[in-house]
């Protein structure tokens, strides 16, 4: 065999190999781009199928490979839809301002272009926030809010001045300022590799994004915009919570009858990913009573 055609048939080699065969339709669902209500790129994947679907909500400075342990648990069973909120992972960069309720039309987006008729809407961190402000804005196709391990300052006791100061040092120097904020999310028993995985990572973000993302948020909290937002919501909101911040049940239910908290004790912050199958196995349970089954 010449030189050329050994060349042909290392090349029809690597082709067999990389590209898409008939006969396989999972390798041809490549992930979907869609429009937000301002014109932003938004980056989403869609796995499995069955209703409702589950639809989830990455936090501040993260992506929807951090759900990566629901995706394979769930989507036997639903369809799963993970997705990049503007300025994260492979989402569009052009928006000016980074507000919870710009993030909620993101979700209405993918929702909406996936075809979903009946939403879970599951929300880790800031995700929960954006999740009441998706579930406002799709109230026909939403049967219920869970929030991962957020909803637990109903508001923030803080000035324009403190939460520049708290800012300052991300503002300075986002790696080492975000490096240690994400830092204390964390139990010293969690697992080294995942901690410094997802320390390395957020604190990779783009800092302009990140940090106008975080004081919207805050300011949400400061203004009392989450309260009123969570009020607004007509469907039922349960958070599956870590113990290391308290979460004041009673006053969460004042604002939305019938919420309920879920606490797993000995958590942190990342609780889907540090213990995956006790928080699974809760939201499965969740999701299941959100459904009526």
């Amino acid at each position: 065999m010449t030189k050329q055609q050994w060349h042909v048939l290392w090349l029809a080699v690597l082709l067999a190999g990389c590209w898409p065969q008939p006969g396989k339709p999972d390798e041809l669902d490549w992930p979907h781009m869609v429009e937000s209500a301002d014109g932003t790129p938004i980056s989403f994947e869609v796995v499995g199928s069955g209703e409702p679907a589950l639809v989830f909500v990455h936090g501040w400075s993260c992506d929807g490979r951090y759900w990566r342990e629901q995706v394979a648990e769930f989507a036997p069973q639903h369809q799963v839809i993970t997705l990049d909120l503007a300025g994260h992972g492979h989402s569009g960069l052009s928006r000016q301002d980074y507000s919870m309720a710009a993030f909620g039309e993101d979700v209405r987006a993918v929702v909406e272009a996936a075809g979903v008729e009946q939403a879970i809407l599951i929300g880790h961190s800031m995700g929960g926030p954006v999740s009441l402000h998706a579930a406002t804005k799709m109230p026909e196709r939403v049967i219920g809010v869970v929030g991962v391990d957020t909803f637990q300052p109903l508001s923030m006791d803080i000035d324009e001045d403190g939460l520049d100061e708290l800012l300052a040092p991300m503002e300075t120097n986002f790696r080492a300022g975000a490096a240690a904020f994400v830092d204390e999310m964390f139990l010293d028993e969690t697992d080294a590799r995942l901690r410094e995985w997802v320390i390395d990572d957020m604190s990779a973000a783009p800092p302009a994004v990140a940090v106008d993302a975080m004081r919207s948020l805050i300011s949400d909290y400061m203004r009392g915009d989450f309260e009123r937002v969570l009020e607004a919501v007509e469907v039922p909101v349960v958070a599956i919570n870590a113990d290391l911040w308290p979460t004041d049940t009673e006053a969460l239910r004042e604002l939305s009858p019938g919420f309920e908290a879920v606490i797993v004790e000995g958590k942190d912050h990342f609780l889907h990913m540090a213990a995956p199958g006790a928080f699974n196995a809760e939201l499965q349970r969740v999701i299941a009573d959100l459904a009526g089954g």
